[in-house]
């Protein structure tokens, strides 16, 4: 395998990394409000993407208008991020499981109408193939809690933050083109940090939460931690990475290996069990993938 196709294939190991937040999850970060939690993550991955940044890049200054590039693109970083964590809070992890599909059907959309990619009947074939196979899994999870106790409002965020995090991969683009995958992504996730400080004091006035009334356990502070390490500088870089070698149309299909892999997850950490639509749902899903990623991006 060359370069190339191998950094191609960077965004399935984010997909895993955000997999991963399944299982985090069920070891207890709930203790923390979700926009405070947010911030604590933005801030734990801007300091590890800085730290490699510093380390490995040669130092440049960047004139107004790179930083008003490196602005945007921490624009939708904040956007989605918000909407993500109030939006579950409101809803339920079946929801949150089931809408995670749009995300990559907005990048396919808003990579063939900002970026002019073009789309061919295999990739097109392929993300319908995943997008049915991803639905199977999650049905194959026994997510019985879909059609239960539904919030407009949360259900509405979710929609938004699949939208805002689509708009962070497309837009991207060419800023990578013009930089590189990873300061792209520590730049913008920098700058993104005092923008989630902004609704912090809020969240706590309103919710009368103190931070140092947190019981910080064990499990909290490792899934603080995987959050901000894990699932934001790593996770994030690479899939920006995969984006230095592909089209986002061709990035957007292994973002459906989520489910899987937290799916996965849950049954060898959490004694969770699946039944044949998983099975069935992971097959669909591995043809779509792979009809998308061996596909020449036009």
């Amino acid at each position: 395998m060359n370069r190339t196709s191998l950094f191609g294939f960077a965004p399935l190991l984010a997909s895993a990394l955000w997999g991963g937040m399944y299982v985090v999850s069920k070891w207890g970060f709930d203790a923390i409000p979700p926009l405070t939690l947010a911030f604590l993550r933005i801030v734990l991955g801007a300091a590890a993407l800085g730290v490699v940044v510093a380390a490995t890049t040669p130092r440049r200054a960047f004139d107004r208008e790179e930083w008003r590039r490196f602005g945007g693109l921490a624009v939708w970083l904040t956007a989605a991020l918000t909407t993500q964590f109030v939006g579950t809070d409101l809803t339920n992890a079946s929801q949150g499981s089931v809408l995670t599909v749009l995300t990559p059907v907005f990048i396919l959309a808003l990579g063939v109408a900002v970026l002019g990619e073009r789309l061919s009947r295999r990739s097109l074939v392929g993300s319908t193939l995943a997008v049915f196979g991803t639905l199977g899994v999650l049905a194959g999870r026994g997510l019985d809690g879909i059609a239960t106790n539904i919030d407009p409002v949360g259900v509405a965020l979710l929609v938004l933050s699949s939208f805002f995090f689509a708009g962070f991969t497309v837009y991207g683009k060419p800023v990578i083109r013009r930089y590189s995958a990873l300061e792209a992504v520590t730049y913008a996730t920098i700058l993104s940090v005092p923008l989630f400080g902004l609704f912090v004091p809020f969240e706590l006035a309103t919710r009368d939460v103190s931070l140092l009334a947190v019981d910080l356990t064990p499990a909290v502070v490792g899934a603080v931690l995987y959050l901000g390490v894990a699932s934001t500088a790593a996770a994030w870089y690479f899939w920006y990475k995969g984006m230095e070698y592909t089209d986002a149309s061709h990035v957007a299909v292994f973002f459906f290996a989520q489910p899987v892999v937290g799916t996965l997850l849950g049954v060898a950490f959490l004694g969770e069990q699946v039944d044949v639509g998983f099975v069935v749902g992971g097959v669909v899903l591995a043809v779509g993938v792979y009809l998308v990623s061996t596909d020449s991006p036009a």
